[in-house]
Parts: structure tokens; C-alpha cells; sequence
């Protein structure tokens, strides 16, 4: 296995605030499931809460939710459609396993704050250090995260599992 010294670069971008359960319906509505273009998806990315979610974020933009963020269905389409809207990263009280896991493999960075939900307002410019585990808000203050693990590190270093496992298997593995 080769060694790199690659870093995930901080994500930064206004939040935007989400509450509880928000579930993976909400998140990208079953109607579009049929959509084959992950850019496609993007365009109704959280349509039913923020009217052209799509057009109004801006590249890294970061959501802060509740608990129980992607709840619902097991598709790989509601973390796909995010984040081909361009939101850099998620971060909530809590997550549906389902939805942190597809998050992860398609290198969508996504964050474990019991307190960021609470403290951080709409519109708030953030980075997020996910090798340090913190995040830096606007006024210079910082709430500690949970750290990843160093496979699930590679894995978003590499841009999503796919990416991943050619890097370490070759590109010409049968993936």
C-alpha cells in the first residue's frame, strides 16, 4: 500500500440549519430515485424544506441538523444528491447509520456535534478540521467532534470508497 501524505483540506461554508429526523425522503423525495445523474439528483436536493436549496448554496456550504439526520430509507441517492448540490460537509447530533455509512463512501464528510446544533445560527461561516476534530466558528471559537478513524480518514481522503479501493487495489481492479 502506497503512503501519502495527502490531507483533507478543512471544510468551510455558511450553515444551514435543519432540525430533527429529517429523513432521506426529505432529503431527496422518492419521485426522483429514477434520475441516474447525480447532478440531476442535486437540483432537488431538500426541495420540500428550502425552496431551490440547489440554486441558493453555495460550494462547501455546511448543513447543521438534530438528531437522527438521514433516517428512513437505505438509498445512496439522498447523500448523493447533497453532495452534488455542494454542501461540504454535514454535521448533526445524531445520524441514521445507513445514511453516515453512504455519506462516507461517497466522500461526503459528515460530523458528530451533540452542541453544534444548539450554538451555532443560520448563515454562520464555519470550518471544519476533521483530522483535528473541531469546529471553527465564526466568532473564533471551537467545538471539539468526534474524531474519525484513520480507515474512514483514507476513505474520504480518497474521495469515496470506490476511489479508495482502486488507489489501493489498482485501477484496474474489477470493483
Amino acid at each position: 500500500m502506497e503512503t501519502r501524505d495527502k490531507k483533507i483540506k478543512e471544510v468551510q461554508g455558511r450553515a444551514w440549519l435543519f432540525g430533527d429526523d429529517i429523513d432521506t425522503d426529505v432529503i431527496l423525495p422518492g419521485k426522483y430515485l429514477v434520475l441516474t445523474d447525480p447532478n440531476e439528483l442535486a437540483k432537488h436536493a431538500l426541495e420540500g424544506l428550502v425552496s431551490d436549496f440547489s440554486r441558493k448554496i453555495s460550494k462547501g456550504d455546511i448543513i447543521v441538523a438534530g438528531k437522527n439526520f438521514g433516517c428512513g430509507s437505505s438509498r445512496e441517492h439522498a447523500p448523493l444528491a447533497l453532495k452534488y448540490a455542494g454542501v461540504g460537509a454535514v454535521v448533526a447530533r445524531s445520524f441514521s447509520r445507513i445514511f453516515f455509512r453512504n455519506a462516507i463512501n461517497i466522500g461526503l464528510p459528515v460530523v458528530v456535534s451533540k452542541e453544534a446544533r444548539d450554538v451555532i445560527k443560520e448563515g454562520e461561516r464555519l470550518s471544519i478540521d476533521l483530522e483535528g476534530g473541531f469546529i471553527i466558528r465564526e466568532d473564533g471559537s471551537r467545538l471539539v467532534v468526534g474524531k474519525y478513524p484513520e480507515f474512514l480518514l483514507e476513505i474520504l481522503k480518497d474521495g469515496g470508497l470506490l476511489q479508495n479501493l482502486k488507489r489501493r487495489f489498482g485501477k484496474e481492479a474489477k470493483i
